[in-house]
């Protein structure tokens, strides 16, 4: 269909600039330098321990980091764009497991066993998932601000779902996916959304994805009926290579949801994570075991973090305050103090003093310079330190390392229809609000992101919360 003369001023001046080459090659070049880095770090640490091997050997591996870049492709991991931080992980990890795998057996089945070193392949596995997955995250830090970063993409339907699409893949240009015109078919909407502009009708997608070379189309019309939309699929699946439909189920599961065909009918099967057995008994084990080693390590931070707290300020080392957990059951949740003794009368002193801090704390529950803090209590709170001692309710069952956070009776009403999902698990140590933004987050905010945990947990979700603990407790990302 040809494009109306009116438009055309319009999309001369529309300045499309996302190109597909260059965030291809800069995801494949950083992680071929990743399995670079993470090989040179594993032969030095091999070196270092004294060990005996030609390094020429070694190089002659070299030419196989194509089969890592293959791996990758067939995993989905190239473009890298679209894809969710967790389902990242887990197919980093999958993937090059199997690719040094491979590698390991043909050793083995060649009797070339003695010319390598075991430890140093493990030591390289490791490390390589590491550095792939970090270097993924920190090239799309550095790259997604500039206009060439991503694919473009078309919206179809200016209405709230579409307003959302559009807010969500602006707010997170590390997504990739970022959106360069709207269409829809009510003359009313037709001018911009969120400065995106809005041309016409959705019968203009394909000559546009195809004059502007638009590979991904967004179908953000979830009240359309169903004969509409299965006209849209059809007519315009053939013109975009990606082509995805926004559902009307907004806040479900959509982590672990597959497409299933029955002889040509759709279903999406939802993997209930919280009911497998699988899962949860690796969760268990990743809970006991990481916080009996770790708990070993940090007996001598405990130590000294209660011996600075009381020569800080008087009272008890330790604070319990009563908390809801699985089931709604009650316990104590343990805390190294950070407040001064009488507490409560000091806040309400400082709020009478400064009435205008009142709605901030009624709304958040928080305060940035809360005159409650002590000074060593300050610092551990912006290092999360004064929440160690819950690695002694996650050994008694009561928490886990990972989930929502611990909330008191005040707060079930703010949870409202969402407390249900938040006594399906055990609240944990760390969880997604906490390296989500912390205390920049509303409070709003934090209930959505327990609720979407509860209802995509998984034991990948957990380990890419705890890897992005340590960078925020590094950084005090939103501490105070």
């Amino acid at each position: 269909m040809q494009l109306n003369r009116a438009l055309r001023p319009t999309l001369s001046a529309l300045s499309i600039s996302t190109r597909s080459i260059p965030t291809l090659t800069s995801m494949i070049g950083s992680d071929l330098l990743a399995l670079g880095i993470a090989s040179l770090v594993s032969l030095l640490v091999r070196l270092l321990l004294n060990g005996q091997f030609p390094l020429s050997t070694y190089w002659q591996l070299v030419p196989l980091a194509g089969l890592f870049v293959v791996t990758y492709a067939a995993s989905g991991l190239y473009p890298g764009v679209g894809l969710s931080p967790v389902d990242e992980l887990r197919r980093v990890t999958i993937s090059t497991s199997l690719v040094y795998f491979l590698l390991g057996s043909t050793v083995f089945l060649r009797r070339e066993e003695d010319a390598y070193s075991r430890g140093l392949f493990l030591m390289a596995w490791l490390i390589s998932i590491a550095m792939v997955f970090a270097g993924r995250s920190l090239i799309r830090h550095l790259l997604s601000p500039y206009k060439w970063w991503g694919y473009p993409v078309i919206v179809l339907g200016a209405g709230k779902t579409g307003e959302m699409v559009i807010r969500t893949l602006q707010r997170r240009p590390r997504i990739g996916l970022k959106p360069v015109l709207v269409l829809d078919d009510d003359p009313k909407k037709h001018g911009t959304l969120l400065d995106v502009p809005v041309l016409g009708g959705v019968e203009l997608a394909p000559s546009l994805g195809r004059s502007r070379q638009i590979p991904y189309a967004i179908v953000a019309m979830p009240g359309v009926p169903r004969d509409r939309l299965l006209d849209l699929i059809e007519r315009y699946g053939q013109t975009f290579a990606h082509l995805l439909i926004i559902p009307d189920l907004f806040g479900f599961s959509s982590l672990w949801v597959d497409a299933k065909d029955m002889v040509g009918i759709l279903g999406l099967e939802v993997r209930q994570q919280l009911l497998l057995p699988g899962p949860r008994l690796v969760k268990f084990l990743i809970d006991r075991l990481t916080t009996l080693v770790g708990g070993l390590l940090v007996l001598p931070m405990f130590l000294l973090i209660a011996l600075v707290i009381r020569i800080d300020s008087p009272g008890p080392v330790f604070y319990r305050q009563t908390r809801i957990g699985q089931d709604g059951m009650r316990f104590k949740a343990w805390k190294f103090r950070s407040m001064v003794q009488d507490a409560d009368r000091v806040l309400e002193r400082y709020l009478q003093a400064h009435p205008e801090l009142r709605d901030d704390w009624d709304k958040n529950q928080k305060l940035r310079d809360d005159p409650r803090v002590t000074r060593i209590g300050r610092f551990l709170r912006q290092t999360s330190l004064d929440e160690l001692p819950q690695l002694w309710n996650i050994l008694r069952g009561e928490m886990s390392l990972v989930g929502p956070r611990p909330i008191v009776d005040e707060e079930i009403d703010r949870y409202g229809e969402k407390f249900g999902l938040y006594t399906k698990v055990t609240p944990g140590l760390t969880g997604l609000w906490q390296v989500s933004g912390r205390n920049n987050l509303a409070y709003e905010e934090r209930v959505s992101l327990d609720a979407y945990y509860v209802r995509n947990w998984s034991v990948w979700l957990d380990i890419y919360i705890l890897l992005r603990t340590v960078w925020v407790v590094i950084t005090g990302e939103g501490a105070y």
